[in-house]
């Protein structure tokens, strides 16, 4: 069995993009006719040019050779170019081709790809859900509309908890700047404290709180905010800062009680391996269409377990990166709780032939073989992604006050 062709999309998710505005999707195809799917996430160029690039690598080293040499390609292209080097653009590429292998190995061998990495642990998979507002306005990135309300936010969390949903994520020093780490102002941190004490208060005990910051904030911000949520009893705080830098994560981690999460912006188990060797994060967060596949996520819980650290895949991509999470958190005895895109319903269960299956709360792992989801193509090709646009957009001058905070700019 050899790898004979590929296929790209770059496939535009409609409004409300739930999932970002675009995803990009490979196709491996081999010689006897086998198929499998992969997803680049977050590589920082125009979608049409990330589906050139993953052409590119394609075509140098991946056609012609073995879906089984997963190991083997993994480092061949990690080290193309005299690179060795843990890179975004790679990484992103790297992911899409090795889920793609996975997925055929999957089915020729008639198998999950959690059972070709030890087998089934977990019997269902928690799953949490940002807030979204029920009708986002015309041109309105949902996520960051409703994060810093301290009215509209705790109506949501009560009604995804109605929904069956134990935990829900929230930003509430929204929004991102290209300019950060700032020091978030007095009367941010304020409101960000009424943000989590009101969702709290709404959901009481039955609901994790999931504060899913995004690298805004000094260090010593930071630690500001976190003394002012504690008393909330957070599950985590995600990215109190940029991900660079992982010794200054780790004075906020060690100067808080909330657990601190990150992995999202991180490529490769070497830079998680940083983040361990540190203490910086308790909780992990890889997305595997951006860190290496499936099972560099494989080798990184194996690193988060010998630290008693756990594992919460992140996902703000497409239907493919998420059923290789799935696939890894079936598999992995650290497996915390997995991030959703609400239920998986909508365009995101439009463009798969059959839906990804939430119940209750829970996830419910596939068992058909590979990475269990197969996409509808024709779904897919109808809805092309034609702007050159580089998601997300971030602000070309620094976020300096409670204007900007407002306008979500």
């Amino acid at each position: 069995m050899r790898i004979k062709d590929m296929q790209t999309w770059a496939v535009a998710n409609p409004p409300p993009h739930f999932g970002g505005p675009y995803w990009v999707f490979l196709k491996l195809t081999t010689d006897d006719g086998v198929s499998g799917y992969g997803e680049a996430f977050g590589v920082p160029f125009a979608p049409a040019r990330v589906c050139d690039l993953i052409a590119d690598v394609v075509e140098r080293h991946v056609i012609g050779e073995s879906p089984f040499q997963i190991e083997s390609l993994w480092r061949v292209i990690y080290s193309s170019g005299y690179a060795q080097h843990p890179e975004l653009t790679m990484g992103g590429v790297l992911s899409a081709i090795e889920i793609a292998c996975w997925d055929i190995v999957g089915k020729a061998l008639d198998q999950p790809v959690y059972n070709l990495m030890g087998g089934q642990v977990n019997e269902k998979l928690r799953s949490y859900t940002y807030l979204y507002p029920p009708q986002p306005a015309e041109g309105e990135m949902a996520v960051v509309s409703i994060q810093g309300d301290p009215e509209v936010a705790p109506q949501r969390a009560a009604h995804y908890m109605d929904m069956g949903f134990t935990a829900v994520g929230f930003d509430p020093v929204m929004p991102v700047g290209a300019f950060d780490p700032r020091q978030i102002d007095l009367e941010s941190l304020a409101n960000a404290e009424l943000v989590t004490r009101n969702i709290r208060e709404a959901v009481g005990n039955k609901c994790d709180l999931l504060v899913k910051t995004h690298g805004q904030m000094t260090t010593s911000s930071a630690i500001r905010l976190a003394r002012r949520l504690e008393q909330f009893d957070p599950l985590w705080f995600e990215e109190p800062t940029p991900p660079e830098n992982r010794d200054e994560m780790a004075r906020v981690a060690a100067a808080t009680t909330i657990p601190v999460a990150t992995g999202e912006r991180l490529v490769s188990k070497y830079e998680f391996a940083d983040v361990l060797g540190k203490q910086a994060a308790a909780i992990l967060q890889p997305a595997l269409a951006r860190v290496g596949g499936i099972m560099e996520g494989k080798k990184i819980a194996g690193m988060a377990e010998a630290h008693y650290a756990q594992m919460a895949p992140h996902l703000y991509a497409g239907p493919i990166e998420a059923a290789a999470n799935i696939q890894l958190g079936t598999c992995s005895p650290n497996f915390l709780v997995q991030e959703s895109i609400e239920t998986f319903g909508s365009f995101y269960g439009e463009i798969l032939k059959e839906p990804i299956q939430w119940q209750d709360g829970y996830i419910i792992p596939p068992t058909k073989p590979g990475i269990g989801i197969e996409l509808d193509e024709a779904v897919a090709d109808a809805n092309p992604y034609t702007e050159a646009q580089v998601f997300p957009r971030m602000p070309d001058r620094p976020v300096t006050n409670e204007i900007d905070r407002a306008a979500g700019s």
